[in-house]
């Protein structure tokens, strides 16, 4: 199945929801809103007060709200609180009060997650060049953070791309002559003109919009999406000890009391054993798949 960066949310807060034993209280739109909008039209403001509520990925500051109308209104400043983005929302959309971890901090746990499983675990991906016979170093991109293999695609009808036995990676190379500042020389006999290709690793790509698709857009192979999503719990877990939390029902509080104070540190270190288990697995198979080649280099 492929996972979408709103998948992998929706993945953080059900384990977080469980571990906590709460239930974030909700609400729905009654009609459209547009980026400026004040005046929100709700299913219920029963359980709405002065303060936060999340409609998609924005969190909005209410000022008051009426029972009659079943209306709430943003403080002039309510809209796009606390850095999230003012934008508008449709009808029968969800809205959140005060929600115990905000989507946008979720996605900041998962981004967060995926620059910090670098180096162990990295993207994939290929670059070619044509070779020219008074030429030994050519430039490739700035993301080559290691190279995995070179080979070159030979002449004739057998297809056959052989492995280049003596080349050398530079990240270090003169940005004068070479922009992205990395290259890689071939020393071996190639016939001009073929095709060389190398394959290299590089740092995952964060996510950025919900429909982003995981092994996609980071170069992750699929089955390290659970790695991420278990870092991203345990990066948010220590906010649910219960001291730590604003009283949000009686009967919140009343399952509070049966829960040892730490219990959220408790669940974070739970949470890292499981992130740091899988992250260890999910590297020796990778190196298992992508093997760093011996190369050799002129002298």
């Amino acid at each position: 199945m492929t996972s979408t960066l709103a998948n992998l949310v929706d993945e953080v807060l059900l384990n977080l929801n469980g571990y906590t034993m709460r239930q974030d209280r909700t609400t729905h739109l009654t009609a459209n809103i547009d980026s400026s909008a004040l005046t929100l039209s709700l299913g219920s403001v029963t359980n709405i007060g002065k303060g936060i509520v999340e409609i998609d990925d924005e969190l909005i500051w209410l000022d008051s709200y009426d029972r009659v109308s079943s209306t709430a209104i943003a403080a002039p400043y309510g809209r796009g609180y606390q850095g999230t983005t003012a934008d508008a929302h449709t009808q029968n959309t969800k809205v959140t009060i005060a929600p115990t971890f905000p989507r946008i901090s979720v996605k900041r746990a998962i981004n967060d997650t995926i620059h910090a499983v670098f180096p162990q675990l990295f993207g994939v991906d290929k670059t070619t060049f044509s070779l020219t016979a008074t030429q030994t170093t050519y430039s490739i991109p700035a993301a080559v953070e290691d190279v995995l293999s070179v080979s070159w695609d030979t002449p004739g009808p057998s297809g056959e791309w052989l492995p280049v036995r003596k080349w050398r990676y530079d990240s270090m190379a003169n940005v004068t002559d070479y922009t992205n500042g990395k290259t890689i020389s071939v020393y071996d006999g190639i016939t001009p003109g073929r095709t060389v290709q190398v394959y290299y690793t590089k740092k995952p790509t964060v996510l950025s919009n919900n429909n982003d698709i995981f092994e996609t857009v980071t170069g992750l192979p699929s089955s390290c999406k659970d790695v991420i999503v278990y870092g991203a719990s345990y990066r948010l877990a220590s906010f649910i000890d219960p001291g730590r939390l604003n009283y949000m029902s009686a009967e919140a509080d009343l399952a509070d009391t049966r829960i040892q104070y730490g219990s959220g540190a408790a669940t974070a270190r739970f949470m890292l054993a499981l992130y740091t288990q899988r992250l260890a697995e999910e590297s020796a198979k990778l190196r298992d798949d992508y093997p760093i080649r011996i190369h050799y280099t002129r002298y």
